[in-house]
């Protein structure tokens, strides 16, 4: 494994005894996005001493807390209004030595090359979705009069002024990833659209393990011990296929069948209109931290990833997969993106947007558990070999070796 000396006489740094500290600059530490920095952060871990989160949090809280022992700087959005003084805001709480920015956003890679250009130190950008493909993708571009232009970023009110996240700031940032010393994407969407190197989503497997959990008194702990639990460990947005499993569970009509929402954040009223519609069929778990993650899956029977076959679904890897993967459950999924490449054969597909066929799915599943439990346990073994945290160091290591 690389050493934190190492990586300081690799990257050529001035005082090759100091501790490695390297910055991951978080977009927003209270939105979307932020399991991706704590998995980056917990990977860096393994190869440096000195790993600190630093970013920007829109909300009263960091959604999802941090895992034990990760260091995290939070300022608040509040405080400046103006998004290019927030990026100088930013600026001198990043003091690593390399600097890794998760998401090609204004707040995270905007500041991490403007840090750059002070300190010359390396900056590396990681990429998880394709954040235009939530404003019409490659259909939707900001071609304001110079009217309106001015109008958005002056006025106190301007749409420029007040989101970084603006489509015109997310297509300026996606033309300034070239300026990275290195990319890093977790899908193969990704790696064509913005090239770089292969990093999953992966989990850690130690933390994710099967054999220290017990399903029955997990289940007995949630309330779910007179279930058949379908579980989605995740928030409930339109791309990800909810709809589809609970029509599936109308056709069904099995008094014991429940989708379990585990955890998540309400970005909008999307889950109550689920709720009111198939609320029989449905359970709602509160959010938990990381730590807690393994016991809550456990008590699943299925883990069901249904995405639907959208932009912004196919240059995603859901997260929910490895979840499952690590804690050997059956997963029903998608043929949708990385999905079937992901789980090679050690989970059960179907096509996107098909209801009947989820169905037909969860039927054979329940009727053949052992069979599914068996080809579950294949899964983790593809986990731990792929998806694990020492897998994603490898990876990173290597990479961070090529920028001598």
């Amino acid at each position: 494994m690389l050493t934190p000396t190492g990586l300081l006489g690799i990257l050529k740094l001035q005082q090759p005894t100091k501790p490695l500290k390297i910055s991951v600059i978080a977009p927003d530490l209270s939105g979307g996005g932020t399991t991706r920095v704590y998995l980056v952060a917990q990977v860096l871990q393994r190869l440096a001493e000195n790993v600190e989160v630093v970013g920007f949090s829109s909300g009263d809280s960091l959604y999802p807390p941090p895992p034990k022992g990760l260091s995290v700087k939070s300022i608040a959005f509040s405080d400046v209004t103006r998004p290019l003084d927030r990026l100088k805001h930013l600026l001198p709480y990043i003091d690593g030595d390399l600097i890794y920015a998760i998401k090609p956003k204004l707040t995270s890679l905007g500041v991490a090359l403007l840090r750059k250009l002070q300190t010359k130190r390396p900056v590396l950008v990681d990429i998880d979705d394709w954040e235009l493909s939530w404003h019409g993708g490659d259909e939707h571009r900001y071609r304001p009069t110079p009217k309106q232009f001015f109008r958005d970023i002056l006025k106190k009110q301007g749409a420029l002024r007040h989101e970084v996240d603006h489509p015109f700031y997310l297509e300026g940032m996606e033309k300034m990833v070239r300026y990275a010393d290195g990319i890093t994407v977790n899908t193969g969407f990704l790696k064509n659209r913005f090239g770089g190197v292969y990093l999953p989503n992966g989990r850690d497997t130690d933390l994710f393990d099967p054999s220290r959990v017990n399903p029955q008194i997990s289940r007995q702990r949630y309330g779910l011990s007179n279930y058949r639990v379908l579980m989605f460990p995740g928030t409930a947005r339109p791309h990800k296929g909810l709809e589809d499993v609970l029509m599936a569970l109308d056709r069904l009509n099995q008094p014991d069948l429940r989708l379990v929402i585990a955890g998540g954040r309400k970005p909008d009223d999307y889950e109550d209109r689920l709720i009111e519609q198939w609320g029989r069929w449905m359970i709602k778990l509160p959010r938990h931290p990381i730590e807690q993650m393994p016991e809550v899956v456990a008590a699943a029977h299925v883990v069901v990833v249904p995405q639907r076959n959208t932009p912004t679904a196919n240059a995603q890897f859901p997260l929910k997969l490895t979840d499952a993967m690590a804690m050997a459950k059956p997963i029903l999924s998608t043929r949708v993106g990385d999905i079937p490449e992901i789980l090679g054969e050690t989970g059960y597909l179907v096509d996107a947007n098909a209801p009947d066929q989820i169905a037909d799915k969860l039927q054979w599943i329940f009727q053949n558990l052992d069979q599914a439990n068996h080809l579950a346990v294949k899964a983790r073994e593809r986990c731990v070999k792929h998806y694990s945290i020492d897998a994603m160091a490898a990876i990173l290591s290597e990479m961070i070796l090529g920028l001598q």
